[in-house]
């Protein structure tokens, strides 16, 4: 196989065992689970908004009278007496959201005996968004391909041979666990399946179209379509829902598959090419080639070898596929990537395939910045909007506060009420406002002043709700109350268990994060200065961060112990990663004690999910060290990764995915505190390489290319004007030939770039 194809396919010699074998495709909206049968294909299908049901009212109207109790129990220590009354009195009404759903699954049979199969592959080649399966059978090569496009809102299969008219194939749709309403032909070649919950509540309906387009001869047989005599065959899937086209749905399906009507297949294949490399080809990471051998061998092979072997490309492969599943996932106009993306197998899957907002689903999003795929956040800012109607009511009647709020969970209705009956998990106010960060951190990479007009009533009003919700601990400090570090539980000096608290750390760095982005958007945008002003009071009242008795940044606002000391979640480093409160630079005594936490909770198990092994490479990137980033790599890679790549919590969730592409990132470029750091947790064995056109906060396009550990060259390119700051005082910057004026300030290089220039770092 050729070398530069090692980083950007997946290959398999066999067909998939299971779902989790599968191959995903997908449209942002439309999303395809690849088997790779040969001739008896599977397609499993999803559209992001077929969910459970309708919008409900949730919020728990006894949570207001029994808050100011429950907050004196907490300050007393009783804390079983408040987590009862929490459990009852707080959670949402009915307990569960709105959860995901399954669309059903595609089913493609060729006519022909399986022992005559051979030569047979499997592949999803990263760069082009096409899942191909090919195999002999009978003396005829066959060549199937899957693609999702985007611009023609479709799922689409082609499929060809070599021997003319030899292909005979069927084509039927199925499943949800018989929760849909027909799936039968209307013409010999048309097939409509639809069902749905809009029957009660309020809920979504769905509406898909199967058309086949073929030189042979097709013709309804049964629920199925049968095609005989053909060379070429091209059946496209369209989906459409009452989500979004109340009244249009089902006229929207066939319209879909009506314009390419008459269109070839490589000619809708190149259409889908050209948008998904638009977005594709922004950025490349190119990492020295060790562990060769393996890097030949299937992915599968690769995957099972990687731990006792070297294989950078492999992890490439994970950095491209990373970005291949946000393009897939997550496009303007469509919600945001859940648990699981888009690609789901279940009517009732894990934890819902809901939106999980104590971290999950802001792992989604933290490659879509500095991967150059920005624009692929707005879906995220879209379900914030959703939220905040809901998110008012909710503060109210719950809180008697303004602004408004979210629990740990959201659905497509932007609900905003606790989720589950789970006292580590559920009583958790800090979703929205985590979420309203990713606002501002849209705005520190782009610098789009117009953006953050557009969205500063947003993060404003989530701000309110703590501006009210803020209460005295008894050393006077602000703090939230009630609260859980999320999911973890403590244990107090009387050996008393709880998970509800008073103030734990991760909230209070939230909140410094959001009162702190208000702040700088007042003054950015010069408005609202005495709010601000009130903010910055607040903020000063907030607790600090503090050392525990273990060296460790505490987790909560009194130095307990942990029930788990190797839990998952490592939610007191908030302020290392993705905050950028701690630093090695700028605070080396925190960032000590971040380093005595990580390895704490790692001695004693931690990491052992995919997601959480994914925030561990993030914290130990911005902890500059090389050997942990590539020690968690590829723990990630050999512990938590399926067949397929995608990432296994266990189950599937994609956070892993994402949440791994970003920390391979953090390695090779931060830009956090004001300042661009180039290969700053490089590992030894990415000794030699490059990138292309990453982005860096401050409206920086950053390219390097380094050998023996360090940087060869760099260039940066500007945005917008502004001063640019690197790290280092050691080398020159040039502007089309000519030395730029730099001065040096606290170990970094400084000069001002102008917009659209492009600036030489040499070294």
């Amino acid at each position: 196989m050729a070398m530069d194809r090692l980083s950007e396919l997946l290959w398999y010699k066999s067909q998939a065992g299971d779902w989790n074998e599968a191959l995903p495709v997908g449209n942002g909206r439309i999303g395809g689970m690849v088997f790779g049968r040969p001739l008896y294909e599977e397609i499993g299908l999803n559209e992001d908004s077929v969910w459970s049901g309708g919008k409900r009212e949730r919020n728990n109207k006894s949570a207001l009278k029994n808050l100011a109790k429950v907050r004196e129990l907490l300050f007393e220590e009783r804390i079983s007496e408040a987590e009862a009354i929490v459990n009852e009195c707080f959670c949402g009404t009915p307990i569960n959201q709105r959860h995901y759903q399954t669309l059903g699954s595609l089913f493609i049979g060729i006519d022909g005996d399986v022992e005559k199969v051979s030569d047979y592959e499997r592949s999803l080649d990263l760069s082009r968004a096409v899942a191909t399966t090919s195999f002999t059978l009978d003396g005829a090569r066959i060549e199937r391909k899957v693609i999702a496009s985007n611009p023609d809102e479709l799922l689409l299969v082609g499929i060809r041979t070599d021997k003319e008219k030899s292909l005979s194939i069927n084509v039927g749709i199925n499943g949800r666990d018989d929760y849909f309403d027909s799936n039968s032909p209307v013409s010999d070649n048309e097939i409509h399946y639809y069902g749905g919950m809009g029957g009660h509540d309020n809920g979504i309906d769905f509406f898909c179209t199967v058309r086949v387009y073929t030189d042979g001869v097709s013709y309804m047989s049964g629920s199925l379509l049968r095609v005989k005599d053909a060379s070429e065959v091209t059946i496209a899937l369209s989906c459409r829902t009452s989500y979004y086209l109340p009244d249009s749905y089902k006229k929207q399906s066939v319209e879909d598959c009506d314009k390419i009507d008459g269109t070839c297949f490589e000619t809708l294949l190149q259409r889908h090419i050209e948008d998904y490399k638009s977005y594709y080809d922004r950025a490349r990471l190119s990492l020295c080639n060790n562990g060769k051998e393996n890097a030949q061998l299937p992915t599968d092979e690769r995957l099972s070898a990687i731990g006792n072997a070297d294989d950078n490309k492999l992890t490439e492969l994970y950095f491209n596929f990373g970005r291949y599943l946000m393009i897939s996932a997550s496009r303007q106009g469509t919600l945001p990537t859940n648990l699981q993306g888009i690609w789901n197998n279940d009517m009732w899957p894990a934890w819902g395939c809901k939106f999980t907002i104590n971290i999950n689903t802001q792992m989604n999003y933290w490659c879509a910045e500095n991967c150059n795929l920005g624009d692929l956040h707005m879906p995220l800012f879209d379900l914030i909007e959703k939220m905040r109607p809901h998110g008012r009511v909710t503060a109210k009647e719950m809180y008697d506060c303004g602004g408004f709020v979210c629990h740990h969970n959201t659905d497509l209705w932007g609900d905003t009420a606790p989720q589950d009956l789970w006292t580590p998990g559920t009583q958790w106010p800090m979703g929205a406002a985590w979420l309203c960060l990713h606002i501002w951190e849209h705005y520190c990479f782009t610098l789009d002043k117009d953006f953050l007009k557009e969205k500063y009533e947003t993060m404003k009003e989530a701000s309110e709700f703590f501006v009210d919700f803020l209460i005295e601990d008894k050393k006077g400090r602000l703090v939230t109350c009630p609260s859980v570090s999320p999911e973890n539980t403590y244990i107090t000096k009387s050996n008393t268990k709880g998970s509800v608290c008073i103030g734990p750390t991760m909230d209070t760095s939230i909140i410094y994060d959001l009162f702190s982005a208000v702040i700088n958007s007042s003054e950015i945008l010069g408005i609202d200065a005495e709010y601000a002003k009130k903010l910055s009071d607040l903020r000063s009242r907030l607790p600090q961060l503090e050392i525990g008795k273990y060296g460790q940044i505490m987790e909560w606002a009194e130095d307990y112990d942990e029930a788990e000391p190797g839990h998952r979640h490592i939610s007191q480093l908030f302020a290392l990663y993705p905050s950028d409160r701690i630093s090695m630079r700028k605070t080396p005594l925190l960032s000590d004690a971040a380093r005595a936490t990580i390895e704490r909770r790692l001695s004693y198990g931690g990491g052992h999910t995919g997601w959480s092994r994914a925030w561990i490479i993030n914290m130990w990137a911005r902890l500059c060290d090389g050997q942990m980033v590539y020690d968690n790599i590829r723990a990630l890679l050999s512990h938590s990764t399926n067949k397929n790549m995608f990432d296994n919590h266990p189950p599937f969730q994609i956070d892993g995915n994402f949440g791994g592409t970003a920390g391979i990132t953090e390695a090779l470029l931060q830009s956090h505190g004001g300042e661009i750091n180039l290969l700053c947790a490089l590992p030894k064995q990415w000794e030699s390489g490059s990138f292309e056109h990453l982005r860096a906060r401050g409206g920086f396009d950053v390219s390097c290319k380094w050998e023996n550990g360090k940087v060869k060259n760099a260039v940066i390119k500007a945005t917008k004007d502004g001063q640019c700051r690197v790290v280092g005082d050691s080398f020159k910057v040039m502007h089309n030939g000519e030395p730029v004026n730099t001065t040096v300030c606290d170990g970094a290089t400084c000069f001002e770039a102008r917009n659209g220039e492009a600036y030489d770092i040499i070294i």
